[in-house]
């Protein structure tokens, strides 16, 4: 347990905007007791720079920084997703428990790093790649939440179902027995999770489906009939990522992913909808009148040629977004903030389309994405308030890029020109993981990795 400690930050945005001598305090569970701006009287520990809200990470795939840069090369006339997911199924068949340990620990330290300081694991590396079930169904969930812990990070773990490989309850492939749960399997596997000892303040479980072509309408509503007796939690899942998903759902179920989610499932603030690529201007109203989130990862939709979601538009629908790193090409809220931008500002020949008569660009840019990565996270993060958890980063005013930069103006510069990465230190949990741009385990993390990556190309 922490210490109740008081830290005094020069500059601060807090919910109502930039602040100067904000004293923050500290409690024992890591959560923010005391919130005080203009104060230079109260005993505390003066930190320099600017703080901001850790930014939630809405979506991640832990096993696939292992592979990231190394599916660049063609394979045929026309690479798509469909195409690199067989490089990301040949890493999945060859990960053990420990390799995903010492991914996840290294991915997560460098999220800390990055400005991330909570994340959204989409975990569905269940069994061996013959898809026998390990002794403990658990253990590569528990991989997972060692490896947060070790870094540092808060985690919302979401153990995911996949059933089939396609619509029309196509079985799953050979590459896929690893992922799949039947519907009491799963729903073991989260009830094990959520009785399993741990940190509070650190771990949250919720649930995934990995996307309406591999969970059949009947197990999805079995799964969803199940919760309905367990407390809320978050509710995620691909949708609408890639075309051909939406001409196979309007050919087997009449509709298209996302008109048929919403007619068939109780969908709220709870669930999060990653991807939502292709949706129609109806859809994106009906999600924003929902309230459900949608998860934004624009660096991996542009890696894999998924398309591009209008989010300006759904903004003026008054929709929630996050944004999440997926697959891992790159480990940056800056990068995925910016791309949001400029895909708006090419495909509308504008500038500053995302800012609003009130705000700058990069400051509601990061105040939605905390926002709507707070919901989807389903944590208390995302603002510096009392009750919230104490994840602060602090940018480093030293930094030749943010010289001279005040109010919305720091962080439009982080967000548009900040390189190199002007974040020094970040606290998570209400404890520094990250001091003077150094992971406080970044050696022995980056040792593992090393192993495990080279044992993976063996």
């Amino acid at each position: 347990m922490l210490p109740r400690t008081h830290f005094r930050f020069a500059q601060a945005r807090l919910a109502e905007g930039w602040r100067e001598n904000v004293v923050i305090g500290i409690g024992a569970d890591g959560n923010i007791v005391a919130l005080q701006p203009g104060d230079t009287t109260t005993e505390a520990i003066a930190v320099a720079g600017a703080a901001l809200p850790g930014m939630p990470n809405g979506h991640s795939h832990a096993f696939q920084r292992a592979m990231a840069g190394l599916a660049e090369c063609r394979t045929g006339d026309h690479d798509s997703f469909w195409t690199w997911r067989e490089t990301m199924y040949e890493l999945a068949r060859r990960m053990t428990p420990e390799h995903l340990n010492a991914i996840a620990a290294q991915l997560y330290a460098e999220m800390l790093k990055a400005g991330y300081t909570t994340v959204c694991e989409f975990h569905y590396l269940h069994h061996r790649p013959d898809g026998s079930p390990y002794a403990e169904r658990g253990v590569m969930a528990h991989a997972v939440i060692d490896a947060a812990v070790a870094a540092g990070i808060g985690l919302t773990l979401l153990p995911t179902l996949y059933c089939t490989s396609d619509f029309g309850a196509a079985p799953p492939t050979a590459r896929q027995r690893q992922f799949v749960l039947d519907a009491p399997q799963f729903l073991q596997l989260f009830d094990a999770l959520c009785a399993r000892p741990r940190d509070a303040a650190q771990i949250t479980v919720g649930v995934a489906f990995h996307s309406l072509r591999a969970v059949p309408p009947e197990r999805l509503r079995e799964v969803l009939d199940a919760l309905s007796s367990r407390p809320a939690c978050p509710i995620h899942l691909h949708i609408a990522e890639q075309e051909r998903e939406v001409s196979e759902c309007l050919r087997h179920r009449g509709r298209r992913p996302i008109e048929w989610l919403l007619e068939q499932a109780p969908v709220d603030e709870r669930w999060c909808l990653v991807h939502a690529t292709h949706a129609t201007h109806t859809e994106q109203d009906a999600i924003a009148r929902s309230r459900a989130s949608v998860v934004l990862c624009p660096t991996t939709e542009a890696n894999l040629g998924d398309g591009i979601f209008d989010l300006p538009r759904f903004l003026d629908a008054q929709g929630v977004m996050a944004i999440g790193s997926d697959s891992h090409i790159s480990v940056s809220p800056v990068e995925e903030l910016r791309w949001l931008e400029y895909q708006s500002r090419l495909l509308r020949c504008e500038r500053n389309v995302l800012a609003d008569d009130e705000t700058s660009t990069g400051a509601r840019l990061w105040d939605l994405a905390c926002s709507g990565g707070a919901q989807a996270c389903g944590r208390n993060v995302g603002s510096l308030r009392l009750g919230a958890r104490a994840d602060i980063v602090v940018l480093d005013l030293d930094s030749p890029a943010l010289f001279a930069r005040t109010g919305d103006a720091i962080l439009d510069t982080f967000l548009f020109s900040g390189q190199p990465n002007p974040i020094r230190d970040v606290m998570a949990g209400g404890r520094w993981v990250v001091q003077d741009g150094r992971h406080f385990a970044e050696d022995t993390i980056a040792a593992g990795y090393r192993r495990a990556v080279l044992a993976l190309k063996d």
